[in-house]
């Protein structure tokens, strides 16, 4: 107080003008706010140059729901619609590219990628499927690829962090960074200096369409399972000990003789100095359709490589890798919203 007291004060004497407080990021909801327990999410191509009369209906659209408030929907650009069609290969974000194959990964064209991607999430399936098929049938968009998902189990650990039970039977979420943390979001999920200025206050999306190998996996034991991930199935709490959203540390475990050398916590995020700057913030919800199950594995991070990607070099060779198949998804940029990118088709 005495602080700010003399800032004002010292302010309020001088003969310069004090600059302009800088403005308040814009955000998207679909990021840092409470997962819901479904969400659908529609990969769009544009066909045609009628962009800005496409973002313009899905804009409109949205807005409506969002007053309604029964669903949230995220818009994200695809690298693909930065190319030669609508000029706007000059303002790409900078670290927005096509997702590459990852080493054990299976990609099908048909599943990943679009100029256009979709999150819409609610507390009811039916509500998602709907919005979905409302915005996907503006004039000029074609459905690339679209994927339904539910978060089981969808609560909160006791320190507020969002957790689900995937189809594996363990629960996840807890080792997430804090999205009530403004200082943490900024610094992890933000973009601001150094992109487009029509980029503050927007964030990379990456998604993952995981294929869960359910039987082959549901064959081992438990504890090879616990393992396998690091964690214990019945209540997600680390193998290293404490609540499900302890911060974890293997200082008194170099070997992995309690958490595995290969385990998936610990080649996530081995918890040393340098990792924290590689921490992203995932959103995941499962799928299921007769034998094929698996994950929609999503996260959020101002750079993907710094995030997603160096996370993803660490997990080559982890132990769950035997029983998941990435086989679609792709890279996206969230922007603040979804005006601001309407406003780059008319600039």
């Amino acid at each position: 107080m005495l602080a700010a007291a003399a800032g004002a004060t010292l302010a309020g004497c001088s003969s310069e003008t004090p600059p302009a407080p800088a403005p308040a990021l814009v955000h998207q909801p679909g990021v840092v706010t409470p997962p819901p327990e479904f969400a659908t999410l529609v990969a769009l191509d544009v066909a045609g140059p009628g962009l800005g009369a496409s973002l313009d209906r899905i804009a409109a659209r949205i807005g409506q729901v969002h007053a309604a408030g029964s669903a949230t929907v995220t818009v994200a650009a695809g690298g693909s619609l930065f190319d030669d069609r609508f000029g706007l290969s000059a303002v790409r974000p900078q670290h927005l590219t096509a997702m590459p194959s990852f080493p054990s990964d299976v990609l099908d064209p048909a599943q990943c990628h679009g100029d256009l991607l979709l999150q819409i999430c609610a507390d009811g399936r039916d509500l998602t499927t709907a919005v979905a098929a409302d915005l996907a049938k503006s004039e000029g968009l074609t459905v690339r690829w679209r994927r339904d998902g539910f978060r089981a189990e969808n609560r909160t650990t006791p320190g507020g962090l969002p957790t689900t039970r995937n189809l594996f039977g363990f629960r996840e979420g807890a080792g997430n960074p804090d999205p009530r943390d403004d200082a943490l979001m900024n610094r992890l999920v933000w973009t601001h200096d150094g992109e487009p200025a029509w980029t503050a206050g927007g964030t990379y999306q990456v998604v993952r369409l995981i294929r869960f190998a359910t039987e082959l996996w549901n064959r081992d034991p438990v504890p090879h399972q616990e393992a396998t991930l690091g964690r214990r199935r019945d209540d997600g709490t680390p193998l290293s000990g404490g609540a499900e959203d302890a911060r974890v540390s293997y200082d008194a475990d170099p070997d992995g003789r309690i958490t595995p050398l290969d385990s998936h916590i610990r080649r996530a995020n081995p918890r040393t100095p340098d990792s924290e700057r590689h921490r992203i913030l995932r959103r995941g919800y499962s799928y299921g359709k007769d034998l094929d199950q698996g994950l929609i594995f999503i996260c959020f991070q101002r750079d993907v490589q710094a995030g997603f990607a160096t996370v993803q070099n660490r997990l080559a060779g982890e132990a769950l890798q035997r029983y998941v198949l990435p086989f679609g998804g792709g890279y996206y940029f969230v922007p603040p919203s979804i005006d601001s990118l309407r406003d780059l088709t008319t600039s």
